[in-house]
């Protein structure tokens, strides 16, 4: 069987709800995406924990629900939001750090949850501590290994920077080693931290388009076949592909516990939400906001990411780009297939 990459198109009736149950952390990662300026530094409630799920739950439609934060198993309610999640027919994840606050292994019921991801930028502490923090990768690593143990289906995100793409490779045996079932690779994006940090050619966090290209295809390639799902953002489309915004072709819902909702990821350091949650309702919000753009079609593909990172497009000697740039939900898949 082949072990070429997958387009995982739109589909449309399929929703996906990224909600961030708390904002606080243990950590703090160099590229932490969270803005407490912008999405507040609140922890829901049992009872709005559970009131924001149903209002997010459609039966007609098949729906992912992911528990964010912040630290997620810092909240001492999410194993009951993940029965309720499960209850309301919800595909369930959670997305760790991988300290597994509240003795989160022995409360929930590998049957009840999907899929638990651990979020490791590194093939060892050398690599990773730095980006997340000192003894984080022995931590994480260990309770992977207990989570593996107690039959969670379980997946590794890896956030690609310049500070570790030369090092991807590494995790194909690290992987192998874990006994993980899915890998996710995933690009850096230019908010929270990232936003800020310096953006010197030396310093800047995000990869070029060639190097991304040169590496990360090939080390998903050798991930998959060691038995491994793998999927990565698409980021840059060929020639011949057409370009889709999320925005206008699915229905993505990235939930802050202020009560913000947005469409695209790119726009969470402005207050361009297309959505509020007020009194357990889901209102639209007027004005200019990141829907009123999504329809604009450009050279450059993401109109998002042309407003509000240019700085990531290349162009040719024509002023014309390189690359047009895919919405950062397409995504490329690689089945795993033993050897």
């Amino acid at each position: 069987m082949s072990l070429q990459p997958r387009t995982v198109s739109f589909v449309a009736g399929e929703r996906n709800v990224f909600l961030h149950i708390l904002t606080a952390c243990n950590l703090s990662c160099a590229h932490c995406y969270i803005n407490p300026a912008q999405h507040g530094t609140a922890t829901l409630s049992r009872e709005r924990l559970a009131a924001w799920i149903r209002l997010f739950a459609d039966r007609r439609k098949k729906t992912n629900i992911i528990f964010l934060g912040g630290e997620p198993t810092m909240h001492p309610d999410l194993p009951y939001a993940i029965e309720v999640a499960r209850d309301c027919g919800y595909t369930t994840t959670v997305d760790s750090n991988g300290y597994l606050f509240h003795d989160f292994l022995e409360r929930v019921d590998p049957e009840r949850l999907d899929y638990l991801s651990f979020s490791l930028d590194g093939p060892d502490p050398a690599i990773n501590d730095p980006i997340r923090g000192p003894g984080v990768f022995a931590v994480c690593t260990e309770n992977l290994r207990r989570a593996v143990a107690r039959g969670f289906n379980t997946s590794i995100i890896y956030t690609v920077s310049s500070r570790n793409i030369e090092h991807l490779p590494r995790m194909v045996e690290l992987l192998t080693e874990l006994g993980v079932h899915r890998f996710f690779i995933q690009v850096i994006g230019l908010r929270g931290k990232s936003a800020t940090s310096p953006t010197s050619p030396q310093q800047r966090l995000q990869v070029a388009p060639e190097h991304w290209l040169a590496v990360v295809p090939e080390v998903a390639r050798q991930v998959a076949a060691r038995g491994i799902d793998v999927i990565y953002p698409k980021v840059y489309l060929d020639p011949d592909e057409v370009f889709q915004c999320a925005g206008r072709v699915a229905e993505n819902f990235f939930v802050f516990p202020n009560g913000r909702v947005y469409q695209c990821p790119l726009c969470e350091d402005y207050p361009l939400h297309s959505y509020e949650i007020r009194d357990d309702r889901l209102v639209p919000t007027g004005g200019i906001n990141e829907a009123r753009l999504f329809s604009l079609d450009i050279p450059e593909g993401c109109v998002m990411n042309k407003l509000l990172q240019p700085d990531t497009i290349c162009y040719d000697d024509r002023g014309q780009p390189l690359h047009r740039i895919s919405c950062c939900l397409l995504k490329q898949r690689i089945t795993g297939q033993e050897r």
